[in-house]
């Protein structure tokens, strides 16, 4: 497998459990489905502390917890909540990196933002997705993780939010081993060109809230444009 079906894995998989959530579901259901999917759409295993899905709901989407450290928790979906589902599939030592945030109200998924009735969980969703696009518009090859770091970071700011990163980080290359990332964070003045893939995956908050927003794509250059995988 190649980068390409890896990702695909983890698209497929976030596509397959919107079609599934409801109600009254578990966190641990909702990341037992999410792992057997990607197993049986060839992952051979889960590259991040060996967890395919890390999932959270409610005032969990605002915790930023390492994958060392992660327990599902015991919560029950409600007709109205927030889901987050973070998803590492591999095969072969080839990863796959993929999150998103479900909506859920009236006990359905609400695919499209535009549509979410909730004020504050529309407002931070869309500012995920301007967020990626300013990525797009700003990313070169010769942009530095560091230069991406700041730059984001300050737009998140400007626009009322909070970065949840401890760190404030936004993602990280794609490696063979966990240990070999390197981050978009302060300081590191590698230019994003010179990794094959990296994440972005600004977690996000307003101040003072209970809920956080987060999208991940991996993004690569082809002849100097940068493009999702």
């Amino acid at each position: 497998m190649n980068n390409s079906e890896v990702q695909k894995i983890a698209k497929d998989t976030i596509d397959y459990i919107k079609t599934d959530i409801s109600a009254g579901m578990k966190l641990a259901e909702i990341r037992q489905k999410c792992e057997e999917k990607m197993l049986a759409s060839g992952a051979d295993s889960f590259w991040y502390w060996d967890i395919g899905a890390f999932v959270f709901a409610g005032n969990e989407t605002s915790v930023s917890v390492s994958g060392r450290e992660y327990i599902t928790s015991d919560r029950i979906i409600a007709p109205d909540d927030i889901i987050t589902i973070d998803l590492s599939p591999q095969n072969n030592n080839i990863w796959g990196d993929y999150a998103r945030t479900i909506i859920l109200e009236n006990g359905k998924v609400v695919d499209d933002i535009n549509n979410i009735r909730n004020d504050e969980w529309r407002a931070g969703l869309l500012m995920e997705e301007e967020l990626h696009k300013e990525l797009i518009a700003f990313a070169t090859p010769q942009t530095t993780f560091e230069e991406l770091y700041y730059h984001i970071n300050q737009i998140i700011t400007d626009r009322g939010f909070v970065n949840l990163d401890f760190l404030s980080n936004l993602g990280h290359s794609i490696a063979k081993k966990k240990n070999n990332r390197i981050y978009t964070e302060k300081g590191n003045k590698a230019l994003l060109s010179s990794v094959d893939y990296f994440t972005f995956e600004p977690h996000i908050s307003v101040p003072n809230s209970k809920y956080g927003y987060k999208k991940e794509n991996i993004y690569y250059f082809n002849s100097g444009k940068l493009l999702e995988l």
